[in-house]
């Protein structure tokens, strides 16, 4: 008899397990159908393990407190205010994943498997209305064989979401081994699917960034308008919490225009605990804003690149086109007018763009970005190293926008009627032969979040110096200077060549190197003598 595997506790084990999973399904699906299949039955798999860690930390509490029978110690355990009320779904029984894994097993007769996940899913949704549409139903749709299912159920049962103490000696519960696991095969899945992968997955390292240099804070209203699969979002709570603040005080708002997108984006959050405002539906946030009156203080964003079929035509004269028109072939300055239109008094913005969009004069786009930045509105620009994105070769850039640049209760203040520009193009390191990333052992995120709180002037990140090669601070007349194109490579000149203390002298080494040019001179003089002689010789 084989030996018994074992179940799978440690993190960095859960995703070797995952992606094993993922495996069951790989000859019959590809890429971007099959993470619906998996990611689905993993937050099944998670929101059975958060809720009967709830319940065995009640039933200890109910227990300890005595004077119960046993049958209302049952049902006060089955309440779902209990669970609901603590930022825990419930699940009923019939829906929790041991209920699964026992057709998965074939010990009960009745449903098939793809049936039983199917109902476990719609359960879930009645008993917790925030989910409602956002489950994936499809697993008795015949795409994958009952076999291949009960497999990978099987497979997901190793998983075991138990509370453990983490590395910096703080438990870590269901949820949070859970979030972290999940976005590992998001990310998996981003790189499995390539180009398309790119739609709902930005990598981690741009999202730190733009996260260390926003700066979110607790009870301030955060907003994506191509939000993907919430990975923005989860970042933002990161950063606020790592920081001291509560991450539950934070208004959450975003879009999404596809269906399994705006899908996996719930699940993400609900799996990190985050409470998201992400519309009544998929819609598109061009011609049907699902948050028309939104004023937000932070917004920030990766929307698709250079995108060419956004609708434009349409819009006609929009009120959000304040700097003017964006043109019909290209989106890129449609969505920053969009999300400078969702700032409130004082809010900052930052978005990942193609580079073009820096110096794009086409179809009046350097006329609104002329009209953007006598605004006032441009606070940082970022260039970014190339093949950072597994979605596109195209290199990329960050726009940061500041309402109110220079007043007192601004983003910036004491900088009004400047820009900074800093050009990070040769930072991060290749993973493989075509990704790059920004590895926190370089602490480039952490260096261009302390070079923008200089700039701003935090206390305690100051003063602010211009690097040459790196980041500078041009006034409007300079980037007047510039025809308006804000590329940083135009501003932050060549960085300084080190001087080696240990070097020699300019006027000795000129002097030494004079000396000897001579001396090879006359060597050169007798060595001609010598082959005259020689030769004479031999003509004799």
């Amino acid at each position: 008899m084989p030996p018994r595997k074992k179940k799978t506790t440690e993190p960095p084990a859960m995703k070797k397990v995952l992606w094993a999973s993922a495996d069951k399904l790989r000859g019959s699906l590809d890429a971007a159908e099959y993470k619906h299949f998996v990611l689905g039955l993993v937050f099944l798999k998670y929101v059975s393990a958060a809720m009967a860690e709830k319940r065995a930390q009640l039933e200890a509490e109910l227990r300890e407190e005595g004077g119960w029978s046993e049958a209302d110690l049952l049902a006060t355990l089955e309440e779902r205010r209990e669970y609901t009320g603590s930022g825990i779904f419930y699940v009923p029984p019939t829906a929790r994943w041991e209920s699964v894994l026992e057709r998965a097993k074939g010990t009960v007769e009745g449903q098939s498997i793809g049936e039983a996940i199917d109902a476990a899913m719609r359960a879930i949704e009645k008993f917790n209305p925030s989910l409602n549409r956002t489950l994936p139903k499809i697993y008795d749709s015949g795409r994958v064989d009952g076999e291949r299912l009960a497999g990978l159920v099987k497979l997901l049962d190793r998983l075991v979401f138990q509370e453990q103490l983490g590395e910096d000696g703080k438990r870590r519960g269901a949820r949070d081994i859970m979030g972290e696991v999940y976005e590992y095969f998001l990310a998996e899945f981003a790189l499995k699917e390539g180009r398309k992968g790119g739609e709902y997955f930005t990598p981690e390292s741009v999202v730190k960034l733009l996260v260390e240099v926003l700066e979110p804070k607790q009870g301030e209203r955060v907003y994506d308008p191509a939000c993907g699969s919430g990975g923005m979002f989860v970042q933002a709570e990161k950063f606020i919490e790592t920081h001291g603040g509560n991450p539950l005080n934070v208004s959450v708002y975003g879009q999404e225009l596809n269906q399994t997108t705006w899908q996996l984006a719930h699940m993400n959050l609900a799996i990190h605990g985050v409470e998201a405002k992400l519309g009544d539906e998929p819609a598109d946030t061009f011609r049907n804003d699902q948050h028309p009156e939104l004023k937000a203080d932070v917004v920030m964003a990766n929307p698709p690149f250079n995108i060419s079929d956004w609708g434009g035509e349409l819009l006609g004269m929009d009120k959000r086109w304040v700097y003017g028109t964006p043109p019909v072939g290209n989106a890129n300055y449609a969505w920053l007018q969009h999300m400078i239109s969702k700032l409130a008094p004082g809010g900052r913005a930052g978005v990942v763009l193609a580079n073009g969009s820096m110096s794009s004069k086409q179809s009046g786009e350097g006329d609104i970005r002329r009209a953007m930045v006598e605004d006032d509105l441009v606070a940082c620009m970022i260039a970014l190293p190339g093949q950072l994105f597994r979605s596109t070769q195209i290199p990329a850039c960050l726009w940061f926008l500041a309402e109110g640049k220079g007043r007192h209760s601004g983003w910036a203040p004491g900088r009004k009627g400047e820009v900074l520009f800093i050009d990070a193009r040769e930072f991060g390191e290749m993973e493989n032969r075509t990704l790059r990333v920004l590895r926190e052992k370089e602490e480039i995120v952490e260096r261009i979040g302390d070079t923008v709180r200089a700039w701003r002037g935090v206390e305690g990140h100051g003063p602010y110096e211009d690097v040459p090669g790196f980041c500078v601070s041009a006034s409007l007349d300079v980037i007047a200077g510039h025809d308006f194109v804000l590329t940083p490579g135009r501003y932050v000149g060549a960085a300084e060549q080190e001087v080696d203390p240990d070097a020699e002298p300019v006027e000795e080494k000129i002097a030494r190197l004079t000396a000897l040019l001579r001396e090879q001179f006359a060597e050169s003089e007798r060595l001609a003598k010598v082959v005259d002689e020689q030769l004479g010789r031999v003509s004799a």
